[in-house]
């Protein structure tokens, strides 16, 4: 048996022995709820006291930013340096959970004891992230216990924000930008396709918050008596979002969509099927662009959606034309989509179908990234994984949702890997969140498969004449 093989075998045997269980109990216990200020002292101890130490005993060198800049979010920051000739990794992870939920669990369950039924581990943060960078962290522990070395450089970034929206992480990154420097990004966050299929995803849609307001007049009137002669801000509005976005979930405004859908975008994401899942819905026939594979609509395209909207009471309708009515839309996009000035591009295009009485207001957004999926750096990976597994992995070009990604791939100038040790049916952010016990054996494994063909094997695109960024 080769080493590599060993070294994946002792991976297996830890999380087999219990330990792995016993070491993420530990981290959920830490009630890292970033929502609640008052749990600051928590966020720093993960920090301080559950990460940092075990950094240290491979030689890291730990910095700790409490609150940078005053502000909600804290760093760490652990670099070890064996050689300026070594590629350098950069990872990351977020101590940060949402609200635990209590009292909302099946079968009392307490959401910051970690809960093994069957192969499901349940316990808030064990999916999202605990779970996740402790797999990427005992990787590295197991590969520095069989050689004591890595191969390569590392720098290990923590943030107590991500639940959030990550505050200020992009701008520390602008401002330490040399401790930060890498030649590739490696992390581990969202889910796989699904729990069977182990996936490198390589960046995230963004989004744009977007409300439109009909706002017509202060009071309400009897729709007996006024009813045909004065407008109706919610019959408007309707209108005015199917301006935009049709009843079958098309957009509508070639502005909201990319120029098109890249070459090796739509290589990457051919055969890969969306929705097998147990508890995922059903797919709607017929709903979105059909010209496109659902692959392609979710992980390469476009939506525009509808999150909420309302005029007057619903609950308690009287017979009455309301004053007014609001609607609160999402644009999720890909890279390659044009955001700058987007306000101004549908008011004018409300504007010329006819509703100037809608206002249009950029309520918030955040930037679509990715690594493109012919990087030789993704090449790189999926072989490794497909090694260790037996069978090549899912490559998503990105995930649809959201994740700080930019900040890497564009504020650091990386390329991004990410290889999540989740799955969609793990009800992060909900109660009952959990890990599951086979995703922990295997995404142990593979990590320090993949850790090892960098360090060990030396197999990786790294050129120290190309670095972006030095070091």
């Amino acid at each position: 048996m080769d080493e590599r093989m060993k070294i994946m075998e002792t991976a297996v045997s830890f999380v087999d022995s219990g330990r792995f269980f016993d070491e993420l109990d530990a981290l959920v216990q830490r009630q890292t709820v970033s929502t609640n200020t008052a749990d600051g002292f928590e966020m720093k101890s993960y920090l301080e006291e559950m990460i940092a130490p075990r950094l240290g005993l491979m030689g890291f060198e730990n910095t700790l930013h409490p609150n940078w800049n005053d502000g909600s979010n804290s760093f760490l920051v652990a670099r070890r340096v064996e050689s300026p000739e070594l590629p350098t990794v950069l990872c990351y992870g977020h101590a940060d959970v949402v609200d635990g939920h209590e009292g909302q669990w099946d079968n009392a369950r307490e959401p910051f004891t970690l809960t093994a039924e069957g192969e499901r581990w349940y316990g808030r943060g064990s999916a999202d992230n605990k779970g996740q960078h402790l797999v990427n962290l005992k990787a590295l522990e197991i590969l520095f216990a069989a050689r004591g070395a890595l191969g390569f450089n590392l720098v290990f970034l923590l943030e107590a924000g991500e639940e959030i929206g990550s505050p200020d992480l992009a701008e520390f990154a602008a401002a330490h930008r040399q401790e930060l420097a890498a030649d590739v990004f490696i992390a581990s966050d969202g889910p796989r396709l699904s729990a069977q299929d182990p996936t490198i995803f390589l960046g995230a849609r963004g989004g744009v918050g977007i409300e439109l307001r009909v706002d017509l007049r202060p009071d309400s009137y009897h729709s007996g008596n006024w009813g045909g002669l004065i407008r109706n801000p919610a019959t408007t509005l309707a209108a005015a979002i199917g301006v935009l976005v049709d009843g079958h979930g098309r957009i509508k405004v070639p502005g909201l969509l990319p120029a098109d859908l890249p070459a090796a975008v739509r290589k990457a994401l051919e055969g890969i099927e969306v929705g097998t899942g147990a508890n995922d819905p059903i797919i709607d026939a017929g709903w979105g662009d059909t010209t496109l594979s659902a692959a392609e609509r979710v992980y390469g395209w476009n939506t525009l959606e509808v999150l909420a909207m309302g005029a007057a009471d619903v609950k308690n309708p009287v017979n009455a034309i309301p004053g007014s009515a609001t609607a609160m839309l999402q644009l999720r996009h890909v890279v390659g989509t044009d955001i700058d000035g987007l306000e101004a591009l549908i008011q004018q295009h409300l504007d010329e179908a006819g509703f100037d009485m809608v206002t249009t207001h950029v309520i918030d957004s955040f930037p679509a990234s990715r690594t493109e999926p012919d990087s030789p750096w993704v090449t790189w990976a999926a072989d490794s994984l497909a090694e260790s597994t037996g069978r090549a992995p899912v490559i998503l070009p990105n995930i649809g949702g959201s994740l700080p990604n930019h900040v890497f791939e564009a504020v650091l100038g990386l390329p991004t890997l990410w290889i999540p040790h989740s799955y969609p049916g793990c009800l992060q952010h909900a109660p009952n969140e959990h890990m599951l016990e086979p995703i922990a054996r295997q995404g142990l494994a593979l990590m320090c498969g993949l850790f090892y063909d960098l360090g060990v094997r030396a197999n990786s695109p790294f050129d120290p004449g190309n670095r972006a960024n030095g070091f």
